[in-house]
């Protein structure tokens, strides 16, 4: 028997007759974007994922948010690019006591950066920028009047690969001009939270500590300029051009920028947390009213390509799939660019991906005031999201637990299902080989 449970027999019934007349093949880019979003979700239902082995990793990651005192986690475990786990656990909504599912959808914060990343490699396969370009300055992608008054020369030798690597030479001592909006908007004298253009002016206006290129500063602003490249070269908003040319293109309708006040939220996406302790702040818009940095604090929208974009865990891991380099699900990169993003250095950062590790483990991180995700494929072909609506107090450091927990976890499966859930409603339940002693002396975490 597949499902241990009558409830789950019965939804799986449920499926076998409504999905009759829907077509199976969900990852076609042909597919109408309602069948999609309907079939996905009557295919991804907790229940669905309910069985004696998979309780050993509920058992994990609850165990895992006890801890950390997360309330809403979504997990979803992919295979050499085919589907085989997404369940939610906790609440999206503590306040209405909401369930999270698979469906639900997450801030990605600085996963955003990876969708960009590929945007970039797609234009520059296109033939529209090469990396090496300048990105200001009279021979720059951006050249305008408004971006031609630096405050040090070296802004005209920055380029796209720059930008991509974190290499340009920004400042990181004091806060970027994207998570300080009311300063900025008073600087320029403009509205708050300032737009992307003056955001961008406000740090042209500073000195460069640094010779681009010659070091490495992690950098959001970085990618909010590679944003405006994007919107330059396709003459789209950047989020037309994201969802037309890369997520349709891999099957995916439900990926948004976010926006930064609660009321704005979609209807399907969670509620976001902070640690206990965490001090208020002026909401961004200006309005002087106090509110947490995840409900309005900080302008999450304006962070475009480097923070902003929301979604599902399914739907990271299938964007994933489709940039990895594994031949079971088209690419929509070629292999080239793929090796190019994802080359080793010991001294700089991979294009998009946080970490490239010498055992060929591909990490992409993202940390937000109430968000915590990890995206990580491994060198054994599995590929997986964790991803949270809470922040806890280890800040950008709470991924490494979070792969910790996972790898003990993952290590324990000793088979794992045939179907692929991106394409098939029904599926087989994995095994797992638990050593009880091992168990009962260590403790994930």
């Amino acid at each position: 028997m597949l499902f241990n449970s009558v409830r789950t027999i019965y939804i799986q019934i449920l499926l076998i007759i409504t999905l009759v007349h829907i077509p199976l093949s969900i990852n076609k880019t042909s597919i109408n974007k309602n069948e999609y979003n309907k079939t996905l979700s009557l295919i991804l239902h907790n229940e669905l994922m309910d069985s004696d082995c998979s309780n050993y990793i509920d058992k994990q990651i609850k165990k895992f948010m006890d801890k950390w005192k997360l309330h809403g986690v979504s997990v979803a475990i992919s295979k050499d690019d085919k589907l085989l786990f997404a369940k939610g656990y906790g609440l999206a909504n503590v306040e209405d006591s909401i369930p999270t599912t698979p469906q639900h959808l997450f801030r990605y914060a600085s996963v955003s950066k990876l969708i960009t990343a590929t945007a970039i490699m797609k234009l520059k396969e296109e033939g529209k920028l090469y990396l090496n370009q300048t990105v200001f300055g009279e021979d720059g992608i951006l050249y305008d009047e408004k971006y031609q008054h630096f405050k040090d020369k070296r802004y005209k030798q920055i380029t796209v690969e720059h930008l991509l690597r974190h290499e340009s030479g920004f400042y990181r001592r004091v806060k970027e001009p994207i998570f300080t909006p009311l300063r900025v908007a008073k600087k320029m004298n403009v509205s708050a939270p300032p737009s992307t253009d003056a955001n961008i002016e406000y740090l042209l206006k500073r000195r460069l500590p640094y010779r681009p290129g010659s070091s490495v500063t992690y950098s959001n602003m970085g990618y909010i300029i590679l944003s405006k490249i994007i919107e330059k070269l396709s003459g789209m908003s950047y989020e037309n051009y994201i969802k037309t040319e890369i997520l349709s293109k891999c099957g995916i309708y439900n990926m948004h920028l976010a926006y930064n006040f609660p009321d704005q939220k979609y209807s399907n996406e969670v509620n976001y947390y902070e640690h206990d302790g965490t001090d208020k702040i002026p909401a961004c818009d200006g309005s002087g009213k106090l509110v947490n940095r995840c409900n309005g604090g900080n302008n999450i929208r304006g962070l475009l390509g480097a923070g902003a974009w929301i979604g599902s865990a399914v739907d990271l891991l299938k964007f994933t799939s489709a940039i990895d380099g594994i031949d079971y699900r088209p690419d929509i990169l070629s292999k080239e660019s793929i090796e190019y993003m994802t080359k080793n250095y010991s001294s700089r950062f991979p294009i998009g991906w946080m970490k490239i590790d010498y055992n060929n483990n591909w990490w992409r991180t993202g940390t937000l005031n109430g968000t915590s995700v990890l995206l990580e494929k491994q060198e054994n072909g599995l590929t997986w999201v964790f991803i949270s609506n809470t922040s806890t107090w280890r800040g950008p450091k709470l991924p490494y637990r979070i792969n910790n927990m996972m790898r003990k976890t993952l290590r324990k499966i000793k088979s794992w299902p045939e179907n692929d859930l991106f394409n098939n409603f029904s599926f087989k339940p994995f095994t797992i080989n638990i050593d009880y002693e091992e168990e009962k002396n260590n403790c994930c975490s």
